[in-house]
């Protein structure tokens, strides 16, 4: 038997527009949610990132939300866990790290309810690192999911592959790459990926393969993928003896644990090259991209000036400032206005610029915060200077979007 564990990455970032989510929702997430009623014999495993969850219920998308309540329900859809605002985990400190965990653990839980109870991670991007792993683990998730050029061993078909951290040991299931993409870019049909499939299978009593893409490659980047390609696949699997899909977390109730080397730092779009060079995360910091390393130069400025307005943050004047500028620094670490800031490959400048405004807002508060404490003034001097610095690394990034 050849197991076929899917899952899909549900995302929008925190500055999406209202027309382009509802456009996103008609075209991929209502019509996905539709194509799991009509086969209850589907299953899939399922990471939505809580900024699109509270997303879909205030701007009257709230039956996506019920729809998938109710697979999780039945038992077809499996949720994982993620950052709330798809931050680069390996980017950021460690108490940020737990707290997009912990904001997305109570937002899915407060609309999945009882069907949200994941077992796995999903690191946005599939940007891995050990240290972020061991938070992971650490907060008492079980496994990640990871890419496939991430692996140190033999290619895992057979075994689920386990390592250790300092907070325990975790398990690891590698994305097959080069199936995820061919079905991201429509490369074979749905009789063409069960065949292949069952190729890989072929001498083995018992495997699986795990595949994992975008939501939205169904319906929105390909029309009518979602029945063309993964309503078909349900079908043909359901008639056959040879084939079964399955929730991730049922991998582990069927194959053994086997002592692996943990995966290499890397993302689902990382080459090996880069990897050797230690290029880890090419398309959210590169050494030679220069608007990464302004955008990360002033991302630091602003978790300085955040962490001094949290430890003065002492009277009723400073609070109402400190609250916008948590609120706003949750979002502005969303991964989305880096992704956009490669140049000959993806670039926005509005996108790239409505990141750097939720950085600056929260820069903004964090002074106010502390400038309405009760330190002392030599202290609000020398955080006004980060401002100051801040203000000029936002220029020159504005500098390099307009020429």
């Amino acid at each position: 038997m050849i197991y076929w564990a899917p899952l899909l990455h549900f995302y929008q970032p925190p500055t999406q527009s209202h027309d382009v989510l509802a456009k996103v929702c008609k075209e991929s997430y209502r019509p996905l949610v539709k194509v799991f009623k009509e086969h209850p014999e589907s299953r899939v495993t399922v990471n939505m990132c809580g900024v699109l969850t509270e997303m879909l219920a205030s701007h009257g998308h709230g039956d996506i939300l019920t729809g998938l309540a109710e697979l999780g329900e039945r038992g077809q859809v499996e949720f994982v866990e993620s950052a709330k605002f798809h931050a680069i985990l390996p980017l950021i400190p460690t108490q940020e790290v737990k707290r997009q965990i912990e904001l997305n653990n109570l937002a899915n839980l407060y609309f999945f309810k009882n069907s949200y109870k994941p077992k796995g991670f999903f690191l946005p991007e599939m940007c891995y690192s050990d240290e972020a792993a061991s938070i992971i683990r650490g907060m008492g998730y079980e496994w990640v999911i990871v890419s496939g050029i991430a692996s140190q061993g033999k290619w895992p078909m057979e075994h689920i592959s386990s390592f250790r951290l300092s907070s325990g040991n975790m398990k690891v299931f590698f994305r097959d790459d080069i199936i995820s993409n061919m079905i991201s870019f429509k490369n074979f049909d749905a009789t063409g990926f069960v065949s292949r499939i069952k190729e890989l299978a072929d001498g083995k009593e018992d495997a699986y393969i795990v595949t994992a893409m975008d939501a939205e490659t169904f319906g929105h980047h390909i029309h009518d993928w979602e029945n063309i390609f993964l309503g078909k696949a349900y079908e043909i699997i359901k008639d056959s003896d040879e084939v079964e899909v399955v929730g991730i977390s049922e991998l582990l109730k069927i194959f053994p644990a086997v002592k692996t080397k943990p995966p290499k730092p890397s993302s689902w779009s990382t080459s090996n090259e880069e990897i050797m060079a230690g290029n880890y995360y090419p398309l959210w910091n590169t050494p030679h991209n220069l608007v990464h390393k302004l955008q990360w130069e002033h991302m630091n400025i602003c978790l300085e000036i955040f962490q001094e307005a949290e430890n003065k943050n002492n009277n009723d004047k400073s609070a109402p400032f400190f609250n916008i500028a948590r609120e706003t620094l949750d979002m502005a670490l969303h991964s989305c206005q880096f992704w956009w800031a490669n140049k000959g490959r993806m670039w926005n400048e509005n996108l790239i610029n409505k990141g750097l405004i939720l950085q600056e807002e929260a820069i903004l508060n964090s002074y106010l915060a502390v400038a309405n404490s009760g330190c002392r003034d030599s202290e609000k001097k020398k955080c006004y200077k980060k401002v100051i610095v801040a203000r000029y690394i936002a220029g020159k990034i504005r500098d390099e979007i307009l020429f």
